[in-house]
């Protein structure tokens, strides 16, 4: 086992929900939500820190094969699952950490599932978090770090491999990482496109966003 380069992967991963988490950060700024603010800085400061600090010693051996690859992605959610309901737990949005961890998990495999009797009554930066962990599961936030992270299509393969589906999985073009950007093209284009569409059916501009983010997945 490369425990060197899963270390690294997963400190790609990190960033990136770091990254991810800060528009929701800047949503709870723009609208005066101190408290939820001070939760999603926490959260964003814990994921660039420790992200950071596993990337730090990258591997000379990037090599990984299929177990690593399964071993990566159920780390990856737990890792993401655990840090996505921490805005949700510090903020006091939800109560409880078990139904803020179920909350999370339930967005970041898009089944829909959730503990909430009254969603809309969260505030705006939290209720926006739920739906963005909709959307980034919607496609899988490794797909995501194949486009933007330096991989080897060989390396890359066994990621997506491990991360798709369905028994079968094939690359739009020869290279993995063109494939993944191609993916989030698409996914980005249907996702604003759903927007516009609430939005021009009357919907407001807030719940076109949200809708849009939770459903596309």
């Amino acid at each position: 086992m490369n425990y060197k380069m899963m270390a690294y992967i997963l400190g790609n991963i990190m960033q990136a929900e770091g990254l991810l988490m800060s528009i929701s950060a800047l949503l709870a700024l723009y609208k005066g939500e101190i408290n939820e603010l001070r939760a999603f800085l926490i959260t964003i400061i814990l994921l660039l820190v420790i992200g950071t600090a596993m990337k730090h010693f990258a591997p000379k051996n990037k090599r990984i094969y299929g177990r690593e690859g399964f071993v990566i992605v159920a780390l990856s959610w737990i890792v993401m699952s655990i840090f996505g309901a921490m805005p949700f737990y510090l903020s006091g949005a939800i109560d409880g950490a078990v139904n803020c961890f179920f909350e999370t998990v339930s967005g970041f495999t898009t089944t829909g599932a959730t503990v909430l009797s009254e969603i809309e009554g969260l505030p705006m930066s939290i209720l926006f978090w739920r739906s963005f962990t909709h959307w980034i599961g919607g496609m899988g936030i490794l797909v995501f770090v194949l486009a933007i992270v330096p991989l080897g299509d060989d390396r890359s393969m066994h990621l997506m491999k491990a991360e798709a589906p369905g028994p079968v999985v094939s690359k739009l073009v020869p290279k993995i990482k063109s494939t993944a950007k191609i993916l989030y093209g698409i996914y980005i284009v249907m996702t604003i496109l759903e927007m516009i569409f609430l939005f021009a059916g009357g919907m407001p501009l807030f719940d076109s966003v949200n809708h849009a983010l939770s459903t596309a997945g």
